[in-house]
């Protein structure tokens, strides 16, 4: 019923606003009444004033600014490139719309096939990314589907419903990153990453489209995809890590020191979201890589030496993945 259904909107759009740290109570009353016009005559007859109506009659009734405001915007963006809502409390009531819509008819087998949607499913998702990313709010994707996936009761909805979605968003996201003036390459880059924090999807690609302008991206792009290779052949990366004992030629123990060093310098430039910065630092690794592959044997007979090897190369590799999959960059 629509009673449950608003519900279960407000209290996921008091989670969201606690999250945001905003007036959570403004946030589940707008929610609550979010809905309420469409039970009216106006709204029966004129459907496209869904929203509008309820914030007058929110504002009629003795309700907030806040509250009324955030009835009308629950419904923003209306259409592709649409107004977002303006503020945290606005926010928070249309992601949990949003979402719960999202989660209830994915979660009974409804989803869009071909060019059918006719529950507006890909207009929701793409609402949900646009709010999250142009509004750059500090939230995880992830665990806002499994805050609306908690709100139906047990056995009602599938249980994958919160994956499924997460792959359906990240589907979405791509032409409208493509709009963006993003490569193809670079966001399967980004996106093969399975980030949570789209807030971060366009620094990331920022970053990315600075490194591949430099003299040393594609060199490292290309080491990138060797790596990937000679890991893929050998059956995946060791369990173990690097042994310094076992490291015998100048051109290992060097990549072993620089890529050492590397990482602790990016660590906190990746945590602060500076992925442009740590990956202009990654690029300073390229002589070190070159020597590598010009003057060490990968794939050595001691097995020891080689498990050690490819473990190096797991690092190496490792480091790039904290902004991008840089081996998925066309030359």
């Amino acid at each position: 019923s629509q009673l449950e259904r608003a519900q279960r909107i407000a209290k996921l759009a008091g989670e969201i606003a606690q999250l945001l740290k905003t007036d959570a109570l403004s946030a589940e009353r707008a929610a609550y009444l979010s809905k309420a016009d469409l039970l009216t005559g106006m709204v029966g007859e004129f459907p496209e004033l869904q929203g509008i109506m309820g914030r007058y009659y929110a504002a009629h009734d003795g309700e907030s600014p806040l509250v009324a405001n955030a009835i009308e915007q629950h419904y923003f963006p209306r259409g592709a490139g649409g107004e977002l809502p303006a503020g945290p409390v606005a926010m928070s009531v249309a992601l949990a719309d949003k979402l719960d819509t999202l989660t209830g008819i994915f979660g009974i087998g409804l989803a869009p096939t071909g060019e059918k949607d006719p529950f507006g499913l890909r207009r929701a998702a793409l609402g949900v990314a646009r709010i999250l990313i142009e509004k750059q709010l500090p939230l995880d994707v992830r665990a806002l589907l499994e805050l609306a996936r908690s709100q139906f009761a047990g056995g009602v909805i599938a249980e994958s419903v919160a994956q499924d979605l997460y792959g359906f968003l990240l589907e979405r996201l791509k032409p409208y990153l493509r709009e963006q003036d993003f490569r193809p390459d670079e966001i399967e880059a980004v996106l093969c990453l399975n980030p949570t924090r789209l807030d971060h999807a366009h620094r990331r690609l920022e970053a990315l489209q600075a490194f591949r302008r430099l003299p040393e991206a594609e060199a490292l792009a290309a080491a990138n995809k060797r790596i990937r290779n000679i890991l893929r052949q050998a059956g995946g990366a060791p369990a173990a890590g690097v042994n310094p004992v076992l490291l015998s030629e100048a051109a290992e123990k060097n990549l072993a020191e620089q890529v050492a060093a590397a990482a602790a310098s990016v660590a906190p430039l990746f945590a602060a979201g500076d992925y442009a910065s740590a990956l202009k630092r990654l690029a300073g690794l390229r002589p070190a890589v070159d020597a590598f592959f010009d003057k060490v044997m990968v794939m050595a007979d001691d097995a020891a030496v080689r498990n050690n090897r490819l473990a190096l190369l797991n690092n190496l590799s490792e480091l790039f993945l904290g902004a991008a999959d840089i081996s998925r960059l066309q030359s």
